[in-house]
């Protein structure tokens, strides 16, 4: 039996002056998370995302997307993922991400992607980006 992987994260929006503009941002990525896949077909689905869609209500200022899934080994493909992971925050605005990879073989590791200017916008294109690693491990040396 092939070992299993557990992923987890969030990915932060930022907590827009205008409250107007805070929810068509807001509208705009609930619509992106609506239009992946169903299922795990490809490394992202659907169903592994989720927000709180009004404010107070587990929204305070800043929007929050959180999601996980776990997988058969996704580490092995962990580059197509992270490809995958990446196309869908160019397509989102965000400011923060953090994504979990729990394996049973490799231990725990901890991605963390932020913006360069502190935001980003869908109608920006590339991505401008620092990510992070963290690993921790199990074996003690």
């Amino acid at each position: 039996m092939e070992s299993e992987s557990i992923v987890y994260g969030c990915i932060r929006s930022w907590a827009a002056s205008d409250p107007r503009e805070g929810g068509e941002q807001h509208a705009h990525n609930l619509q992106v998370l609506d239009d992946l896949p169903e299922g795990l077909w490809s490394f992202l689905g659907r169903e592994m995302f989720s927000c709180c869609e009004l404010p107070g209500a587990g929204r305070y200022l800043t929007p929050v997307i959180h999601f996980g899934a776990s997988y058969p080994g996704v580490q092995y493909e962990w580059n197509l993922w992270v490809k995958q992971f990446e196309a869908l925050l160019k397509r989102l605005y965000w400011s923060s991400a953090v994504v979990h990879l729990e394996t049973e073989l490799n231990g725990s590791h901890t991605f963390r992607w932020e913006t360069d200017n502190g935001l980003h916008s869908p109608h920006e294109g590339e991505l401008r980006m620092r990510c992070a690693w963290e690993h921790e491990s199990s074996v003690r040396l």
